[in-house]
């Protein structure tokens, strides 16, 4: 790709159909509860990209048994029903979000001693509220460089409910009732009692959710930041119940039972809607259409939301047999719109390039935890669109752009592939867009550019 990528200015409305990789969070999810199941577990769809690799490059190390199909997207895993194979290891995470977040909470809950690495990206990215949670049902936790972020060295807190003992964190919580040779005995549930603040990322509620399984008598998570639930969190109960888990959640506490096991054994690995939207996106600011195939009203990822706010914003998005394609309005007729995305924040970028090309403001609210993601996301927004000549006003959780024409510039990638991504939509209505070292989108989606520029070159 090398180290620039100079976007195509079109002058007409684009009419592309596409395919794009699978969901980086639902294959992650599907790796983690895979190697947690008992015996063999097929994944189809997987996602390839630099983070679903650190995973399956940790699973490996961990001395999981894969069977990785890349051509095919299909990968197999051989589970060991909560336990680890390796009993010390050293993994690297990257970059990978999921796959940090989602390891540490399983290493913590081991039997086993482990080293865990990552990029300087991610070692700068929040870690404590999961590190303090784990420390707190005791894993030993030894910071090898900045206390509370990666690396790390963590000696896992087995869970001792089969013999009898507890966990810290365990209280009598339930009291359940049986009859015993004509009386009635009375036998204490002790599960594993957690307080969790989610406000920094969701990441972490859903690693605990995830390794639920490992801890046989059962967990209560309450949930102690203003932020209770999202999209993602959404996704994680979703995969659980479809494996056999059940997450109850009301409104304040999540609580999974005593004796859940995973029993899914073949996972389909749903199309990334994060992806689709940059060519939804393309459609809205050219007055095209683009059709996202195998996308469907039932997809369950979060991001299914920026299709409603396309429709607010004068599109049209019709299913079809294929996928779900979306229209956009006669160019200049693109609505402003004032919104909270706290829900859907990885869209925060796309509508930010969408933005210069709609007839009124665009405002995004709710979105300063994204300030602590890949990179400080609201500061890029407001950085990059102001070289290109766009107004902003940033605030710690919110941005207000102003419509107008952009002028060439070179975007600053900050190694975030969702500003590489969502930037190179500046360029298809303005020439002279450049994105900086591009190649970090092979975070989620490393065929993004090679797919641009084919599509742009279309006749």
């Amino acid at each position: 790709m090398g180290e620039k990528y100079f976007v195509k200015k079109i002058d007409k409305p684009v009419c592309w159909e596409v395919e794009v990789p699978g969901s980086k969070s639902m294959t992650n999810r599907a790796l983690l509860m895979a190697a947690l199941t008992e015996g063999t577990v097929e994944l189809e769809g997987v996602l390839f990209s630099d983070d679903s690799r650190y995973f399956l490059s940790s699973l490996q190390s961990l001395g999981f048994e894969l069977t990785v199909k890349e051509i095919e997207k299909i990968v197999t895993v051989v589970g060991c029903n909560g336990e680890i194979p390796k009993k010390e290891a050293e993994i690297y995470v990257g970059s990978a979000g999921t796959a940090a977040r989602f390891l540490t909470a399983m290493l913590g809950l081991s039997d086993g001693s482990y080293v865990i690495q990552a990029s300087e990206q991610m070692k700068q990215r929040p870690m404590k509220p999961l590190f303090d949670l784990l420390e707190g049902v005791g894993a030993e936790i030894t910071y090898l460089e900045e206390e509370g972020f990666l690396p790390i060295h963590i000696r896992g807190c087995r869970n001792r409910s089969e013999e009898g003992g507890m966990l810290r964190g365990e209280k009598d919580s339930e009291v359940t009732e049986k009859k015993s040779v004509g009386k009635k005995d009375t036998e204490m549930i002790k599960e594993l009692y957690l307080e969790l603040d989610i406000s920094k990322s969701t990441q972490f509620l859903s690693a605990m959710l995830l390794i639920s399984p490992m801890v046989k008598r059962g967990m209560k998570i309450h949930i102690t930041s203003e932020k209770t639930d999202g999209s993602y969190i959404r996704i994680t109960r979703k995969m659980l119940e479809e494996a056999g888990v059940t997450a109850g959640f009301d409104g304040r506490d999540y609580t999974v039972p005593a004796g859940a096991s995973y029993k899914k054994t073949h996972y389909r690995i749903e199309p990334d809607v994060s992806a689709a939207c940059y060519f939804y996106g393309a459609a809205a600011i050219t007055g095209g259409s683009a059709l996202v195939k195998n996308v469907h009203s039932d997809n369950s990822q979060g991001d299914m939301k920026f299709l409603e706010v396309l429709r607010d914003m004068g599109c049209a998005v019709e299913e079809e047999p294929e996928g779900i394609r979306v229209t956009g309005p006669e160019v200049g007729k693109l609505k402003g719109t004032e919104l909270n995305m706290n829900d859907f924040s990885d869209q925060a970028l796309t509508l930010a390039a969408m933005a210069p090309y709609a007839n009124s403001k665009v405002r995004m609210t709710g979105i300063g935890h994204i300030r602590g993601q890949e990179s400080d996301r609201l500061h890029a927004m407001a950085a990059e669109l102001g070289k290109a000549g766009i107004c902003c006003a940033e605030e710690q959780s919110a941005i207000t752009i102003f419509p107008g024409q952009p002028k060439a510039a070179v975007i600053e990638t900050y190694e975030d592939h969702r500003v590489a991504m969502a930037f190179s939509l500046l360029g298809l209505r303005t020439e002279g867009i450049v994105i900086d070292h591009p190649d970090c989108c092979k975070k989620t989606f490393e065929e993004y550019f090679e797919i641009l520029e084919r599509l742009t070159e279309e006749k």
